[in-house]
Formats: structure tokens, C-alpha cells, sequence
């Protein structure tokens, strides 16, 4: 019976793993100048989305352009940053932050 080779000597498999980096994204209409709050883990998709009229809250308020985002490395610490922005006083610390 041949030997084995030794765990030195056989190819180690490869373990691939994705990172997905969340992020929040502030859109501000050029029709009307309010701002959009989001979430997503795919920008360029999410925001050829926007632009297509396929997003509800602002298919109305086109043409629409970015203004600011933020990476975070989790979906929880990316949603619970848009829920403070979209409060009053996230509101006024995000305002700060744009300008």
C-alpha cells in the first residue's frame, strides 16, 4: 500500500471568503433638493436602480445625485447608522458631516 502523502506535501484547499462591505448613501434630488437615505451592500446597483425610476421614494423626485457615503463592515451596523440618520438628530450629524 503506498503512503500517504504528509499534510506538508498535499495541496491545501483554499477557503474563499467574501466580504461584504455595507454602506449608506445620501441622494439629494435635483427637483425638489430633499435628501434620500439608504442602505445597500451593491452602490453602482442600487443606485442604477434609482436613476432607472424602479426605487418608489424617489422614481418621483429625479434627476437625483449622490452626495455622501459611509462603508460599514456589517449589514447591522449599516442599517442601525440609517436609522439614526433618518432621526432628527442624525439628520443634523449627517448634515454636518456633507458639508
Amino acid at each position: 500500500m503506498p503512503d500517504r502523502p504528509s499534510a506538508v506535501d498535499r495541496p491545501r484547499a483554499r477557503l474563499m471568503v467574501e466580504i461584504s462591505m455595507y454602506k449608506i448613501y445620501v441622494l439629494k434630488s435635483l427637483k425638489d433638493n430633499n435628501l434620500y437615505i439608504g442602505c445597500t451592500s451593491n452602490l453602482d446597483k442600487r443606485l442604477k436602480y434609482h436613476n432607472q425610476g424602479k426605487v418608489f421614494s424617489t422614481k418621483g423626485r429625479l434627476p437625483i445625485k449622490l452626495i455622501y457615503s459611509e462603508n460599514y463592515d456589517n449589514k447591522y451596523e449599516a442599517y442601525k447608522a440609517e436609522r439614526l440618520y433618518k432621526s432628527a438628530k442624525g439628520k443634523k450629524i449627517l448634515k454636518s458631516k456633507i458639508k
